[in-house]
């Protein structure tokens, strides 16, 4: 290995900004059309990019500007083709082709998925369970070969896919667009027959009846993609005589469909923001719903049963009216009907977060977070313990327990410089078993360090911090990073290992994860702290930890990138807008970015659902605040950083004309000259392109962009 301070040296030397040095075309300029969007009590902002947006994505002018950032695009990365073939070559190299995920055991087959070398799908498959273990000589069931299926397309998805009770009959959800808007199809197992049976227009969620021929499935509304009315479908008979099972008429629920662990009972659950409500049914004879608890804002709660109880996971205020904001376990009898009825199982702590559990006929395990980290505890008769962890920053969560009657918890482990890993663990005698590690080609961990510390934001308040890099790596204030952070709807960043940012740790940078307020690292609080009239809270969080990691000496303060995508791409808008010179790069991915006109608009889709998540703007409250923050309506006269955007006509979530105007407006206000990237892919939605290798493409340019801004060495150390 080469001495440190020559490795050091090789890192600090940077490669040429080829696609700033080589002459390009002018970048595309939109036209601007007024247009006046109205609050509903009178106040008005002109969007002269508004007619960006066509609901189907069939407008010629509004086609022809993204085929010319597309273009120009190519043009800015032609220079860089060479370093992002490099960049793709490195991160699929690391991946072993002929892959399977860890098989699990369910009614006497053993459920996997595999990959074989040069596919971009999986290939879901079982074998029959041979005495109690799953044998590799056992015949090999091919359920779906996605690779099969996704032939000839230039998008597939299989979200969902469930066998009946009896084992006999298939049912799966497919995606040929990217838009969520999932088709249903019925294949027999044991003939191979498919079914005439198509159901379209739904979501990917799926759940069988006892009698192994009525199938529950979720309807989307056509326009908003709301989650609106459960149906069941009985095989041979018309799709359009489809019963309607429940309709949901309140506009800021989500909906799903389930069984429970038992496998006695069918329940849809609705939830908002701030409530939930589940009702159940029968599995053996699911004609009549009861509701478990009424629903009740700023009470939220999920439901599984086992035995003869309801074990459910709530932050319901006792009965004294102490809250719970971080949730707590109760228990309730298989009749109940209401809250009077439950009884604390595991009462709630101020400093644990209760995330999920999962039922076991000897002990509950319960997935939670303390100290911003996650561990699990085996709630025992005996008493309680915990599942070991090694590392100082990790995340630990509860796997694929498919079956109730055992001593056996699956779990998965992974940490910044650890691949992603299963373990199970007998609960009755301590016996840890690995089953699996992910397969890392090239890859060895013994070169990389991780730390977790923590940043003093402007309001005094610790935000945790992940860090990696490799251990030649010089904390003296050169070196370049990356910095990620999501920071919105209560969902926490976990530090896992991320293959495709060891090209990055191999050419001298550092990673870091912000985890900043607006998720639930640190418990429900932490979520509250960075939401409705909070939001900034994200914003500054981010910034602070920036300037704690350049203070400490990660990184060069003018070498510094900032990465986010969909609500994390809010968080980039909102960084590049309040404090520019901090970022030399910012990487914004199908970003929500138009905050307040989005909000106003119910048609589109998930808006109702997100009121309690950002505000309802019809309330000038909630308007004004919005308004202060919104990417888009904040972009100003200034030098903003290199910027590289990217989005999908057929996002549902984040509709693609919000990074369009964003980036139109951009290019007008932008005084300093930086290079701004926009890129459409035009046969995908919300996630990119779909396969494993696919998707790798996209990452490898806009790795490329990174690299070659902040003047990073193209070559990766040995």
């Amino acid at each position: 290995m080469r001495p440190a301070l020559l490795f050091a040296t090789l890192m600090l030397m940077t490669t040429p900004t080829h696609a700033a040095a080589t002459e390009l075309p002018d970048p595309p300029d939109v036209e601007r059309k007024p247009h006046l969007v109205e609050a509903p009590f009178g106040a008005t902002r002109d969007d002269p990019y508004y007619w960006l947006r066509d609901d189907t994505r069939k407008d010629a002018g509004m086609l022809a500007y993204l085929d010319a950032e597309n273009a120009y695009a190519d043009a800015v990365m032609a220079p860089l083709a060479s370093l992002q073939e490099q960049l793709y070559g490195e991160i699929v190299g690391r991946i072993k082709q002929d892959d399977s995920s860890v098989p699990y055991r369910e009614r006497g087959f053993w459920y996997y998925s595999r990959y074989e070398t040069g596919q971009d799908y999986p290939i879901h498959a079982r074998r029959p369970d041979v005495l109690g273990h799953y044998d590799m000589a056992a015949t090999e069931e091919v359920l779906l070969d996605v690779n099969a299926m996704a032939d000839g397309k230039d998008y597939f998805s299989v979200g969902d896919y469930e066998v009946s009770q009896d084992n006999a009959i298939l049912a799966w959800a497919e995606d040929d667009v990217g838009r969520r808007q999932y088709t249903i199809r019925f294949r027999n197992l044991a003939t191979g027959e498919v079914y005439p049976d198509v159901i379209r227009g739904v979501s990917a969620n799926l759940v069988w009846a006892d009698d192994n021929r009525t199938l529950f499935y979720v309807e989307n509304d056509p326009e908003t993609l709301l989650t609106v009315r459960v149906r069941k479908h009985v095989l041979g008979t018309p799709v359009a005589d489809d019963p309607l099972v429940y309709e949901e008429h309140d506009d800021s629920f989500y909906m799903g469909i389930s069984r429970t662990r038992d496998d006695r009972f069918v329940c849809i659950s609705v939830e908002s923001t701030v409530s939930s409500e589940t009702r159940c049914a029968p599995a053996a004879d699911p004609r009549e719903f009861t509701v478990l608890a009424p629903r009740e804002r700023d009470v939220e709660y999920e439901a599984d049963h086992l035995g003869d109880r309801w074990v459910i996971r709530t932050n319901a205020p006792a009965a004294d009216s102490t809250p719970a904001p971080n949730f707590k376990l109760v228990a309730a009898p298989t009749d109940a009907t209401t809250r009077g009825q439950w009884t604390d199982l595991v009462p709630h702590h101020d400093d644990v977060f209760i995330e999920d559990f999962d039922l076991f006929d000897g002990f509950i395990a319960i997935g939670e977070r303390s100290g911003g980290l996650e561990r699990i505890r085996l709630l025992k008769p005996a008493g309680e313990e915990y599942v070991a962890a090694d590392e100082p920053a990790y995340s630990m969560g509860l796997d694929v327990n498919s079956e109730h009657d055992t001593t056996w918890l699956r779990y998965s482990y992974t940490s910044l410089t650890t691949p992603a890993t299963t373990y199970e663990v007998d609960t009755a005698t301590g016996e840890r078993r690995l089953l699996k590690q992910q397969p890392v080609i090239g890859y060895d961990p013994s070169k990389y360090t991780t730390e977790r510390l923590w940043a003093t934001a402007r309001d005094g308040t610790r935000v945790p911090v992940s860090v990696v890099y490799r251990k030649d790596f010089r904390k003296d204030g050169t070196a370049a990073l990356l910095q990620y952070a999501y920071g919105s709807y209560g969902m926490s960043m976990d530090p896992g290992f991320n293959l495709p940012v060891v090209s990055l740790l191999d050419r001298g940078m550092a990673y870091a994860i912000a985890h900043v307020r607006g998720g639930q690292e640190m418990g429900r609080a932490w979520y509250d702290d960075g939401k409705l009239l909070h939001k900034k809270n994200t914003f500054t969080d981010f910034i602070d930890v920036t300037d704690c990691l350049v203070a400490r000496g990660y990184a060069a303060k003018d070498r510094v990138a900032a990465y986010g995508g969909s609500a994390g791409g809010l968080l980039m808008g909102a960084i590049a807008n309040m404090a520019p010179d901090k970022y030399r790069v910012i990487l914004s991915q199908v970003p929500f970015v138009d905050v307040v006109t989005t909000m106003l608009d119910a048609s589109i889709p998930l808006t109702t659902n997100e009121y309690d998540e950002w505000g309802n703007p019809e309330q000038r409250e909630y308007y004004d605040y919005m308004l202060s923050y919104s990417p888009y309506d904040n972009l100003s006269a200034q030098a903003y950083p290199a910027t590289f955007v990217g989005t999908g006509l057929w996002d549902s979530q984040v509709q693609y004309w919000e990074p369009a105007k964003y980036v139109a407006k951009l290019r007008d206000l932008d005084t300093g000259g930086r290079t701004i990237v926009f890129r459409t892919n035009m046969d995908a939605g919300h996630g990119g392109k779909s396969g494993r290798f696919r998707r790798y493409r996209e990452l490898a340019e806009m790795y490329a962009f990174t690299l070659d801004q902040l003047g990073v060495a193209a070559a990766p150390a040995p």
